[in-house]
């Protein structure tokens, strides 16, 4: 008799297929789950959704929650770790596309993207309007707010742009020839744009706040891949509208897809649909890492990506 998961998400074909024929998935919603809790060993959930404390809480024998993505600020790791819950995730698998998309939000936000497109569609380039001048990528100063695999990429693919490059890190770290900042609103202070690739906990909630902004100033930018909430989404749009900074690009919001409608009306940000990650192939790599970490606990051995094993008593 196959085993069965308490799925909250799906994976990618063909591997969403793989594993529905060697194990029985059950969703969240189907009223029939909640007459089985305690069969389920396992839950599949992604990033964005994570998994609540209530149903961690009601599932006794659960063992592995099995993550599609990298963000955990949804489940509660503490808990996961006073019961031996495994939480997996597929750290390592979306590092480069998420880096190159930070890189894009950067170019796009410094050279105008969003505006130059609205502007050939308009029409104003035909009638022979002029569009303003963007901003020179060469010798301006980027700074990484969270100094992670992500992070660390990020810098690494503006170094061929020619930034300069800063950081600021909870933890102390170098790299040669990188300047490293004892808070973000010092870096924020130093820097033209400043990308956020911090985790998402309840410490960095709201850490890009009315000061880290002001700190840029009215020639600074902003761009977001890391989780809304690392932003103060007020203070951000109130810079935007009133162009206390020059722009941000942005993947990621609150409250997403359900976004501000502020954003939608103003010209000097760009915006992503939580993009990060999606490409096909690394979507497809994060699918099998989500497999082969289910596998391996019912072949009775660790999770490879388990990120709370370490921390069994």
């Amino acid at each position: 008799m196959a085993e069965p998961i308490l799925t909250f998400d799906s994976l990618l074909e063909p591997i969403g297929s793989q594993l529905a024929a060697q194990y029985e998935l059950v969703s969240a919603d189907d009223p029939k789950a909640q007459e089985r809790l305690s069969e389920f060993r396992v839950a599949m959930t992604n990033g964005g959704l994570g998994m609540e404390s209530e149903w961690i809480e009601k599932l006794p024998n659960l063992e592995l929650i099995a993550v599609n993505g990298v963000g955990t600020d949804r489940i509660d790791l503490d808990l996961c770790v006073s019961r031996s819950i495994h939480v997996a995730t597929t750290l390592g698998i979306l590092t480069d596309d998420v880096a190159d998309m930070a890189v894009g939000l950067v170019i796009a936000s410094m050279r105008a993207f969003g505006q130059g497109q609205a502007f050939v569609r308009s029409g104003d380039w035909a009638q022979g309007k002029k569009m303003g001048l963007a901003r020179a990528l060469k010798g301006k100063k980027l700074g990484v707010v969270g100094l992670g695999a992500i992070g660390r990429a990020i810098g690494e693919r503006a170094e061929a742009f020619k930034f300069d490059i800063g950081f600021w890190n909870r933890s102390e770290k170098s790299v040669a020839g990188w300047s490293a900042f004892d808070t973000p609103a010092a870096l924020a202070q130093w820097a033209d744009v400043l990308v956020v690739a911090v985790a998402a906990t309840a410490e960095t909630q709201g850490m890009i706040d009315k000061e880290v902004l002001d700190g840029l100033g009215p020639n600074g930018f902003v761009v977001n891949i890391a989780r809304g909430s690392v932003i103060d989404e007020a203070a951000l749009l109130d810079a935007l509208e009133a162009k206390s900074i020059a722009g941000a690009g942005l993947d990621v919001f609150l409250n997403e897809p359900n976004i501000d409608a502020r954003f939608l009306a103003l010209d000097n940000v760009f915006l992503i649909p939580h993009q990060g990650s999606a490409t096909v192939e690394t979507r497809t790599g994060m699918a099998q890492t989500v497999k082969d970490n289910i596998d391996a606990f019912y072949s009775g051995t660790v999770p490879p990506t388990s990120i709370t094993a370490s921390r069994f008593s």
